[in-house]
């Protein structure tokens, strides 16, 4: 049975946003801070114009094959069988691994709130996301809508709390350009999400219209209220205890308004994380859902229930990142999130590079501004952007990554 076309540009939108937002700056904004210094603001920048640049290649590629396996579908075009599996594998990886990184930012908000250890409320949101997800994508899309308005309302608060506090510091005071990169890096994975809006393709009405606007506007959104919240937070209470709180916002809330306010923002701030986790767990699904669809993984994987809701790819989605709490460390495992996303974003930017030549008259509902003949630039400064951002990730997480990818590779040479 197909996936049901149920989500409108209003919902998907919300949802790229609620993947976004609760990714970073409730879960990571501290660890940003302690590598960029007052600077924290223009490392979410510097993020937020590679996630633009990669974004629009997003939009039209998506225009052009809006399909649930996404990454899949679009190396496929462009490279074959072989190439789109590693990206499917990357981009798998990458999903459940981000879910938990969410998970685990979760379980500490949770665990500061009750008193209780991380591992429990990051296994309780994992689980409960799997519940609603199989219930059905338009049950999941509107607790996600209802979700993001909190957690933006929730981002709001602290940009008013900071208004007053405004000046207080030297914002572009930077602990070092390598600080500020780095933070680039690791809160690029603030903004990793908005590639998830195009897996959810064949559940959108209007897709091959309304996915690269939903793109364009969660980007923009989150980017204002990421530097915004920023530029608050370390106004309100400085880099230093930024760095320092397993719960960060909720300080900040603190300082600014007392302890109810700290109660508030950590409530919103374990809605966020949840938010998060149940999209990105959703995206993962799907992902899988499309690549068994083309028969490159195991077809039980995309088999649906009568209400046409994937329920073998979400329940495998949601023992994998269970699995993945293992690691525990929220820092190592968002970079290598990164790393993983990162190697993706060139393929795809490179794709849609060889696309415009071999596949020159295939319709774009939406294409990327700024070409040379048929050469897109945009796409070009995505890859070196992006390899700037690589080369500012830890060598630990680099050969982690570097080992994920070679064993994609191998199952795609033994299997494809």
């Amino acid at each position: 049975m197909p996936l049901k076309k149920e989500l409108s540009l209003l919902e998907l939108t919300l949802c790229g946003v609620g993947i976004i937002v609760g990714a970073g700056i409730y879960a990571l904004i501290g660890e940003g801070a302690a590598l960029a210094g007052n600077a924290l603001w223009l490392s979410f920048a510097l993020a937020a114009v590679i996630a633009g640049t990669t974004g629009l290649s997003y939009a039209e590629l998506s225009s052009m094959y809006p399909k649930a396996g996404a990454e899949y579908d679009f190396a496929k075009h462009a490279f074959g069988n072989k190439a789109a599996f590693v990206v499917g594998w990357l981009v798998i990886f990458a999903s459940i691994v981000g879910a938990t990184v969410v998970a685990i930012g979760f379980g500490r908000y949770f665990g500061a709130y009750f008193g209780i250890n991380w591992i429990y409320g990051a296994l309780l949101i994992i689980a409960l996301s799997t519940i609603i997800m199989l219930f059905g994508i338009e049950l999941s899309a509107k607790v996600a809508s209802a979700i993001t308005i909190l957690e933006v309302l929730g981002l709001i608060f602290i940009i008013f709390v900071g208004i007053p506090h405004m000046g207080n510091v030297n914002i572009f005071e930077m602990k070092s350009v390598g600080g500020v990169l780095s933070a680039a890096a690791l809160v690029f994975f603030a903004f990793i999400g908005f590639e998830e809006i195009v897996r959810l393709s064949e559940e959108t009405k209007n897709a091959k219209k309304v996915v690269p606007k939903a793109l364009v506007l969660s980007i923009a959104i989150t980017t204002l209220l990421y530097m915004l919240v920023a530029i608050a937070s370390v106004s309100i209470v400085g880099w230093q205890a930024l760095a320092e709180a397993p719960n960060p916002l909720a300080v900040v809330a603190n300082k600014g308004f007392g302890a109810s306010a700290y109660s508030a923002l950590s409530l919103i701030a374990l809605f966020s994380t949840a938010n998060t986790v149940l999209l990105v767990m959703l995206s993962a699904s799907r992902i899988i859902y499309g690549m068994s669809k083309e028969h490159a993984l195991p077809n039980i994987l995309h088999k649906t229930s009568k209400t046409g809701v994937p329920y073998v790819s979400v329940i495998v989605t949601g023992l994998l990142s269970s699995v993945m709490l293992a690691f525990g460390s929220i820092s190592f495992v968002a970079n290598a999130v990164d790393f993983a996303i990162f190697l993706v974003f060139i393929i795809i930017n490179v794709s849609l590079i060889k696309l415009r030549y071999t596949e020159a008259a295939q319709e774009r509902v939406f294409k990327v501004p700024f070409s040379i003949g048929k050469f897109p630039v945009l796409p070009l400064l995505g890859i070196l952007f992006t390899l700037i951002l690589i080369a500012n990730i830890d060598l630990n997480v680099i050969i982690f990554g570097g080992i994920v990818t070679v064993i994609g590779l191998i199952i795609a040479l033994l299997f494809e």
